[in-house]
């Protein structure tokens, strides 16, 4: 007899799907699929907005994490503001109903041009050095701006999201802070606000709070600054089926609410605090569907075929990162028992390391499977590509009343070709 193996089950905690089933999902809109739950993204948008007590406060979605139109919409709709990395970020955040001032330009090793876009916007910007600051006192003398510090402290779950500390690109060393008003004095530039980033994926907010109070200090060295931007990297549980617990926000924004509002009587002047929550908004209103095509074995190793490469998603081969995954079959969601076997789930790409998951614990695979891939809302979508000439995914939402909607087309093979410009022969 088979004994049901306890997991915790995303999609049947939060009735993610609303009653529909992934299978009429995947035959409406194509596999490998994006699936967003709006209520769930609404839920962590308020959950972010309420955070700290501090009045003066400003939660900014980091828009590298998803820069799809409709769930920005969302996003401004639920009164949180934005980070762009880009250009192409400010483009699509203006074209979601984001005002210059609701935007905060943080670049990094950019471009005169890139400058300008964001000068001409009227959008304020984080230098990221000395010289990008340099530069940015040429372009716009008497200018207002921001400087991205590195205090000294990083964090994250893998080396390659470690932000700040003393082994990463990002940020002013604070020995350089004469330098930088040197810098602000020769160009006549104001400095409205300084930021930081200590990396991505924190689950205790200990570290955290030890990066906010080294910025802090760098903050005092500056007078009249409207605004600190403490930086995010908020983690979410990717290991909900091993019971893994949330990140506890109530102590942590009490402790942070208490550090903040000493800081302020000290400084003696209320400033604007900003975080940028990044993957906390969006990674778990999200599951990405897909279909197993074919099952083998290797040399004794079980492989699960699907549609599901590194092309539709990437931070398994980029980070080693795990992403719980579920499996459905004639319309059920099928549990985890005693006769469950260790399987490679891979994708189609013409790559060794295209993996999604190694010796994974699932029921037995059959071809025509449906996996859901659990908290691919960040990060997923957003690091999407072509690469094989593959056709990137269709992105829907289910709203909140249970409606569906198609948030983005999939690609076409004609996508593949649209710039080229074929009458020349290119």
């Amino acid at each position: 007899m088979e004994v049901e193996i306890l997991k915790n089950y995303f999609t049947e905690q939060t009735n993610f799907f609303k009653g529909i089933s992934p299978f009429e999902i995947i035959k409406e809109y194509g596999s490998p699929l994006y699936v967003y739950n709006e209520s769930i993204l609404r839920q962590r948008c308020r959950e972010m907005k309420n955070f700290i007590t501090y009045p003066n406060f400003s939660v900014n979605y980091s828009t590298k994490a998803n820069s799809n139109l409709e769930l920005l919409k969302i996003v401004r709709e639920e009164g949180l503001n934005a980070d762009a990395m880009s250009p192409g970020e400010i483009y699509v955040l203006l074209a979601a109903g984001f005002k210059p001032e609701q935007i905060f330009y943080i670049s990094n090793n950019v471009s005169a041009e890139e400058m300008k876009y964001a000068i001409e916007k009227g959008i304020i910007l984080s230098a990221d050095s000395l010289s990008q600051l340099e530069l940015y006192g040429k372009l716009n003398p008497g200018g207002k701006v921001a400087v991205r510090f590195n205090p000294g402290v990083g964090a994250g779950h893998h080396e390659k999201v470690v932000t700040a500390g003393k082994k990463t690109k990002f940020g002013v060393n604070m020995d350089y802070i004469s330098e930088v008003k040197e810098i602000l004095k020769r160009y006549d530039l104001k400095l409205v606000g300084i930021n930081q980033h200590i990396g991505s994926l924190f689950m205790e907010g200990k570290p955290y709070i030890e990066g906010v109070k080294s910025l802090l200090d760098i903050a005092k060295q500056f007078d009249d600054l409207e605004f600190v931007d403490l930086g995010g990297g908020f983690g979410i549980p990717y290991r909900k089926q091993e019971g893994q617990e949330r990140l506890e926000l109530k102590e942590f924004g009490s402790k942070l609410d208490q550090v903040l509002k000493d800081w302020i009587r000290e400084y003696g002047k209320d400033i604007t605090f900003k975080i940028e929550p990044g993957r906390y908004i969006v990674a778990e209103c999200s599951v990405l569907l897909g279909t197993v095509h074919s099952i083998k074995n290797n040399y004794g190793v079980t492989y699960a075929g699907t549609d599901i490469g590194f092309n539709v998603l990437a931070r398994p081969v980029m980070y080693d990162s795990h992403h719980d995954i579920e499996v459905y079959r004639e319309g059920k969601l099928l549990k985890s028992t005693e006769s469950d076997k260790p399987v490679y789930v891979v994708g189609n790409i013409c790559e060794s390391g295209d993996i999604l998951a190694k010796d994974r614990m699932l029921p037995e695979l059959k071809e025509g499977d449906i996996l859901g891939i659990m908290d691919a809302g960040a990060y997923g979508y957003s690091m999407s590509s072509n690469y094989n000439n593959r056709l990137r995914p269709a992105e829907v939402l289910i709203r909140e009343n249970g409606s569906i909607s198609l948030i983005r087309r999939r690609d076409t093979l004609e996508d593949l070709m649209r710039n080229f410009d074929v009458d020349s022969g290119a």
